[in-house]
């Protein structure tokens, strides 16, 4: 017996060690690995909360798009919430969206934000706030009357109460409600402290004044006691004076400003505006309220200046002077991109921002902080993968630029850029052949030639980039060679053939020259070469190749004969002036040999010239030339594609104020020569908006499908929103400069519902966007509707059907016409549903539904468990009556243990048996009933692979030859997946056998037997 269980001890120590090697091993993602990190698609907003929200809930919504889908977790003020592992009442998760039923203040303000994550990594959205808004009313006190004579001046003072958001509206009633003081010339609402101002008092002002202050955010107003103006009788004039001074202001660019000022007088004083410096005031000025108001739109860094206003009356002038200065929020110049590199590069990650006050940057990695400024790589490992993040913030504001990072490893490739199939050297020169595989991490190279291996000697070398270099080469080393490249992911080959040839000379060298303008002249070169290849001969004007092709009104290469490569220049010009270099190539018949020189010769919007100088035909006519582009958005390199031309050397279809590079290659009867340098990288001049693009509309909120950043044209890229009553003629429009908003929230404070309105009001909508350049096209109008009361009927016969111990179906009947003739609009459904016997109905789970659904599936449920199930349709003015509750139990939870798990190699390594315990069930445990069992076999590194899918305990495999594996068997049962058992695999090449022969074991126990003797 201790013998027995001192070999089993033995065993295992050995197979911990093995396992302790494969496993140490980091996560890693082969080439052709299909997915990527999370991007945001939807981000939280700002919202903000008051108690008479009929709801009683906040919806903050998430949304990223990843592949595997992400899971979502929520910070609050840098504190996660705990939405899986605790229970809460109020907070509650719906996909990604953030749900808090019955908000309290103390509990729920703060600054908010969203986590996505998936195994590339994880991301976190913008900042959002909560904040509870509020309209305190004013005090009950009454109001001192004020006494004023006739032809003065007149102060009444609003004193308004405490509120946010701060940003209100001031108004003043006369008399009784709702009438309404009109301001004039000698009447003046400010807008900054409420006061009313009135610059001369007559007879006809006397009376009663409320000041009432609106909240447009929480839709609430209040209004104070009313305020005795007294006039008494007594006409003098009064020299003007200014009362409303703005003060020095700091204003947004591309925002709109308003500067006030008023002065009281009799007669009513004249006000002049000046922008002090200048002769006018800026374009985008405009003066209202009788020159009370001055209106900047639009504001620009040039708008920054002194101001002056002037009172004039027929007694006196008084002016103010004040400074207005123009900052502006972080706008990306130069943003990170997704990038793969190889392990052990280097790599630089930069991001600039453009801003006033200038922003600072800092960086994210997964979620955490890393670092400001500049990132820096000198050798990249695995852990370097992951999802970044720019912020740049200042005063203003703070924006966010996200990019993954992959760092991978892969087996040797030549597919991408294989040895040249023919190669030339010169007899006693140098040559040197070309290794340059894809390979993460750096290969080890190997040449032969034929079946010869080849070391380094005096003669010859191989290269670190793995080329080999043969010095005064002659005809006996003439062969086929092929370069080996092999890592510990896998290993690849390459061959090509090398033929040495006599050297080619120079034998005739053109000469000095000089010519008049206009004249003709002819310029000498002629060589000496092998005859079995093709020469073609190059010139050069100050070391910039010639092109005979776009320059053929003045150069003509002349080839009467093989040897020879004649220039002659017509109709020499000053710019011809120069030194001309001839260049004898020769080279083998076959693919024609990369342009060179390719650059961009002019820049439009959508549009661009190019040039380049055309490569050696090998012998064999060019017929055509292909060009190719990559944007700035290519996650690799070789992300290239085909770019659409017009007169052969212009590219069309391009986006406006983009990032691009360019190559070409040409072709000839024998393919494609390929392309390798490319263009430098050149941005597209920016242009008006004029894309098709979508809008969704829901309810009284406005929720836009946002414009990528490739169609943005230009920059200060935005939208403005058009919308009206369905009966009305004129439009309201709305400017918004966050190219990423998706949603806008209108409050109509001036709608006011009658007995006889039907149930729904209709709106028309419609969006366009703007940049620098103008504004682009309105979408078609969009009918919304603004609904005047909840819906009055529930939904009829909801059903539910338990999927797996976590999720659920649902179904109902929709909610159809109410039959009374009145429109009853319909924005969709809320589904509730919660434990009937554990949980509170206040603290259920919520999910919205739109209307044109009438199922939908429920998640983050608990096995074996009762619940309760409530659907309601809802509109914007609230949720209507609930339905009946559906009753349904959630099946049981899958086993926790995943199965124990043994294997086994044949003895002749070939192949692999795998087998585990069958799992039995209790028919009166906790575990759900056992279907089958998965069993997944890949490469390490690799997220996918094959799934068979078996009822049987035991499975056999090809045992691998190359490389590493993973082969991970888990349970499915009624209630889901169970857990995962995993084991790990080298293939035959680099595989210590795990397992002991039967004889070895033997020959233990007999060792261990004799010790105990």
């Amino acid at each position: 017996m201790a013998v027995t269980a001192l070999v089993l001890l033995v065993l295992s120590s050995s197979l911990s060690h093995t396992e302790a090697v494969l496993f140490g091993e980091p996560r890693i993602f082969g080439d052709d690995a299909t997915g990527y990190g999370p991007i945001f698609e939807e981000e939280p907003l700002d919202i903000v909360y008051t108690k008479e929200s009929p709801d009683r809930l906040i919806s903050m919504n998430c949304r990223a798009r990843a592949n595997p889908a992400p899971t979502y977790r929520w910070r609050r003020d840098n504190w996660e919430i705990k939405l899986m592992e605790l229970p809460n009442e109020h907070y509650s998760l719906v996909g990604g969206n953030l749900i808090i039923n019955n908000p309290e203040e103390k509990k729920h303000a703060g600054t908010y934000v969203c986590v996505a994550k998936n195994v590339y990594g994880t991301v976190i959205s913008k900042e959002a706030k909560v904040k509870f808004g509020y309209l305190e009313e004013f005090p009950d006190e009454e109001r001192d009357p004020v006494t004023v004579k006739e032809g003065q001046g007149a102060v009444l003072l609003c004193a308004p109460p405490k509120r946010w958001p701060t940003e209100v509206t001031f108004r003043w009633i006369y008399n009784e409600f709702p009438v309404f003081l009109h301001p004039d010339k000698r009447r003046f609402v400010s807008q900054s402290t409420g006061n009313l101002y009135i610059s001369k008092v007559e007879a006809s002002d006397a009376g009663n004044y409320s000041c009432y202050v609106f909240n447009p955010q929480i839709g609430k107003g209040v209004y104070s006691k009313f305020i005795p103006l007294i006039s008494t009788e007594e006409k003098k004039r009064y020299k003007a004076d200014l009362v409303v001074k703005f003060p020095d202001t700091t204003a947004m660019l591309n925002y709109n400003v308003t500067l006030e000022c008023f002065a009281l007088g009799n007669p009513a004083p004249h006000i002049v505006w000046r922008k002090i410096g200048a002769t006018d005031l800026p374009a985008s000025a405009q003066v209202s309220m009788s020159g009370a108001l001055l209106h900047l739109y639009n504001v620009q860094y040039e708008d920054s200046a002194g101001y002056e206003c002037e009172a004039i009356n027929q007694k006196w002038q008084d002016w103010h002077q004040a400074w207005l200065y123009v900052e502006a929020a972080p706008e990306w110049a130069v943003t990170i991109n997704n990038t793969q590199k190889d392990v052990g590069s280097e790599h630089t990650m930069s991001c600039v921002a453009n801003g006033k006050p200038g922003p600072y940057i800092r960086w994210l990695k997964d979620g955490y902080s890393y670092g400001k400024g500049e990132l820096k790589f000198s050798s990249l490992t695995f852990e370097d993968s992951g999802m970044y993040q720019c912020i740049a913030e200042n005063y203003w504001g703070i924006i966010y630029a996200s990019a993954e990072l992959r760092v991978i490893a892969c087996a040797p490739t030549f597919e991408l850029n294989p040895v040249k199939k023919y190669l030339l050297g010169a007899n006693n020169g140098r040559v040197v052949i070309e290794c340059k595989p894809r390979a993460a991490p750096r290969p080890r190279f190997t040449w032969t030639k034929g079946k010869e291996v080849l070391f380094n000697n005096s003669r010859i070398s191989i290269m670190f980039d793995g080329s080999l270099e043969i010095l005064n080469a002659t005809r006996n080393d003439e062969g086929v060679y092929t370069c080996l490249a092999e890592n510990d992911r896998g290993k690849a080959n390459s061959t090509g053939t090398l033929t040495i040839t006599e050297a080619t000379q120079i034998t005739v060298a053109p000469e000095d020259t000089q010519v008049m303008v206009g004249e003709e002249v002819h310029l000498q070169c002629q060589a000496s070469f092998d005859p079995s290849l093709d020469i073609t001969f190059i010139w050069s004007l100050d070391f910039r190749v010639i092109d005979f092709y776009l320059e053929w009104k003045h150069y003509e290469r002349i080839m009467d004969r093989e040897d020879s490569g004649e220039l002659k220049i017509m109709n020499v010009q000053l710019r011809h002036e120069g030194r001309y270099t001839c260049t004898a190539q020769t080279v083998v018949k076959g693919l024609p040999a990369p342009p060179g020189g390719v650059r961009v010769e002019e820049i439009r919007d959508t549009s661009v010239k190019l040039v380049w100088n055309r490569g050696a035909d090998h012998g064999n006519p060019i017929l055509g030339y292909t060009i190719q582009t990559r944007d700035v958005y290519a996650l690799t390199e070789v992300d290239w594609r085909d770019a659409s031309t017009c007169n052969d050397a212009d590219v069309v279809d391009l986006y406006p104020w983009m990032e691009y590079e360019f190559r070409v290659y040409a072709t000839n009867e024998f393919g494609d020569g390929g392309g390798r340098h490319p263009s430098m990288k050149i941005k597209t001049w920016d242009a008006g908006r004029d894309p098709a693009w979508g809008t969704i509309i829901i309810g009284c909120c406005k929720e836009m499908c946002p414009v990528q950043p490739q169609y943005f044209y230009g920059k200060k890229f935005g939208y403005v929103v058009a919308f009206k009553p369905h009966d009305d003629v004129d439009w309201w429009y709305e400017t918004i400069s966050d190219p990423e908003t998706r949603r806008y929230v209108h409050r109509d404070s001036s709608f006011r519902v009658k007995s006889n309105d039907f149930q729904v009001r209709e709106f028309q909508v419609k969006v366009k966007t703007f940049n620098s350049k103008g504004d682009g096209p309105y979408s078609l109008s969009t009918t919304i509707y603004y609904p005047r009361d909840v819906p009055s009927e529930s939904p009829t016969d909801v059903y539910s059907r338990p999927v797996s111990s976590h999720e659920a179906l649902v179904w109902w009947i929709p909610v159809m016409d109410t039959g009374t003739g009145l429109q009853q609009y319909i924005d969709g459904y809320q589904v509730k549903y919660w434990r009937k016997y554990d949980d509170t109905e206040p603290g259920a789970n919520r999910i919205f539904v739109p209307a044109s659904m009438n199922q939908t599936r429920l998640e983050n449920m608990l096995p074996d468990s009762h619940y309760l199930i409530e659907v309601r349709a809802y509109n914007g003015a609230g949720v209507g009556p609930p339905s009946e509750h559906c009753e349904m139990f959630t099946k049981r939870a899958p086993p926790s243990v995943a199965p124990q798990m043994w294997r086994y190699i044949s003895y002749s390594g070939k192949w692999l048996y795998v087998w585990w315990h069958h799992i039995s069930y209790d028919w009166f445990g906790n575990e759900s009933f056992p279907l089958y069992y998965k069993v997944m076999f890949r490469k390490t590194g690799y997220i996918t692979g094959p799934i068979y899918m078996t009822g049987w305990h035991f499975i056999d495999f090809p045992m691998p030859q190359v490389g590493d594996y993973e082969l991970e068997v888990r349970g499915r049962y009624e209630g889901g997946d169970g857990p995962i058992r995993k084991i790990r695999l080298q293939g035959k090449a680099s595989f210590l056998r795990p397992t002991l022969s039967l004889a070895a074991m033997l020959l233990l126990a007999l060792c261990i037997v004799g010790l105990g003797i």
